[in-house]
């Protein structure tokens, strides 16, 4: 079976890069409230029906009850905005598993590109694109297992289910919350975000602040100039170091970390005072908007980082009343966040380490990932879960690409995985064992 599955892996290469090729160029781009992920749903439908997976789509707020859990984030539309999921029921006393991954991208975005965005252009090892690292490729990853089950007669002893789900970008997250709601549950899931060939149980939370400076002045020609927006900007880089160092000190140590130099950055996302170029009148800005986003370790609560932020920030105004003479806004555009684990000795990761030292004969690195995802509401309904993908870059930046070969390479580890964790027959008595 282990050479079976690395010959078919190996040989259809191409057809894991033509998966994710047609899925980059189906534009599915979350634009926060709103998103258009229909098109490249009704794709991934036909692609699990046509490999026995029997496919239902769904809108999240046709979920009873979503609307009021507690993890249920307002104000997005759903419209045209389905889930996707299907099954392929087992033969019987074998454990369940469910493949899970979201379908929406950020936007292309203003910045300029070498190459179109949603072309899926392949060069070499490298296919480029909107969405090939995050996470069309985990997408594609989970099409070609279905396939490689369908092609190859694997009958699985337990249910594996795989879904894609829409608005998990800009802290959407209630699509994968509608799933586990409805009840698609299973005894494990795997989410095949862009991991680097890392199996990583945890993933940091995140919290994003807007910052809005107000300091109102007569212009740029005024004979008197009082403390401006630029001054309040300027005293807030400057102490911002400090509550880094705050959040440094304060966040609890988890292992999953011990790899990163700071587990809990903190990040200045953008600025913004006025239009740039000659179409607005040079002027002295009267405001000035600032995003701050920074990173948490599982364990931290919501209040108590809202609080630390909190008090740090009015210590700083009151330090400088007669430049800070108006309260700066304080908005939370997006969701908190939560960070979230599960123990490395889970059996989930310990049997998912054992089988890819097996398929590659080096054992894999265990970490957590880098940025927030949705792992934590599967982790929060009891489900033991784990991210496992490929290898790529610029994610959210122009220019994202992802490794062809780090692709394949995830994609046969799962398959080994799902044959292993669901159990496989040979026939309907005789069930091939895990080593084979």
């Amino acid at each position: 079976m282990k050479t079976q599955i690395a010959a078919y892996c190996q040989e259809n290469k191409t057809r894991l890069a033509e998966i994710l090729t047609d899925l980059v160029r189906i534009p599915s781009e979350n634009r926060a409230p709103y998103g258009s992920e229909e098109s490249c749903q009704n794709y991934v439908k036909d692609s699990l029906n046509q490999n026995g997976f029997q496919p239902v789509s769904y809108l999240p707020t046709q979920v009873a009850e979503l609307e009021t859990h507690p993890l249920f984030w307002p104000g997005r539309s759903y419209e045209n905005r389905p889930n996707v999921v299907g099954k392929r029921s087992g033969s019987g006393n074998g454990r369940s598993l469910l493949l899970s991954g979201h379908i929406d991208t950020v936007p292309a975005g203003s910045q300029p590109w070498t190459t179109d965005p949603f072309s899926g252009k392949q060069e070499d090892n490298l296919i480029y694109g909107r969405g090939s690292m995050d996470m069309k490729s985990g997408i594609a990853i989970n099409l070609f297992i279905a396939e490689a089950l369908n092609d190859l007669g694997i009958e699985l002893q337990g249910d594996l289910t795989i879904e894609s789900v829409v608005d998990e970008e800009f802290g959407g997250v209630n699509g994968t919350l509608a799933g586990r709601v409805r009840g698609d549950l299973a005894d494990a899931a795997i989410i095949t975000e862009p991991s680097s060939g890392r199996i990583c149980p945890a993933q940091r939370g995140g919290r994003t602040v807007h910052l809005t400076f107000r300091a109102p002045n007569k212009g740029i020609l005024s004979s008197r100039q009082g403390a401006g927006v630029v001054d309040q900007l300027r005293i807030f880089l400057s102490a911002l170091p400090e509550f880094e160092k705050i959040r440094s000190i304060s966040a609890p140590a988890h292992p999953a970390y011990a790899h990163l130099e700071n587990p809990v950055p903190v990040t200045v996302a953008r600025i913004q005072t006025a239009p740039w170029g000659t179409s607005e009148p040079p002027n002295v800005p009267p405001v000035c908007q600032l995003e701050l986003f920074w990173q948490t370790m599982p364990g931290e609560s919501l209040d108590v980082i809202d609080t630390q932020f909190n008090n740090w920030f009015d210590s700083l105004l009151s330090q400088y009343p007669e430049v800070f003479q108006e309260h700066p806004q304080i908005e939370y555009p997006i969701r908190w966040l939560s960070a979230s684990a599960i123990s490395e000795d889970e059996p989930l990761v310990q049997e998912f380490a054992k089988i890819i030292q097996k398929t590659t004969g080096i054992a894999p690195l265990i970490q957590g990932i880098e940025g927030p995802c949705d792992m934590y509401v599967f982790h929060t309904y009891g489900v033991p879960a784990i991210l496992w993908g490929a290898h790529g870059a610029n994610a959210h930046m122009p220019d994202e690409y992802v490794e062809l070969d780090s692709m394949v390479n995830a994609a046969e580890g799962l398959l080994h995985f799902v044959c292993h964790w669901c159990g496989i027959q040979h026939d309907k008595s005789d069930k091939i064992s895990d080593d084979q």
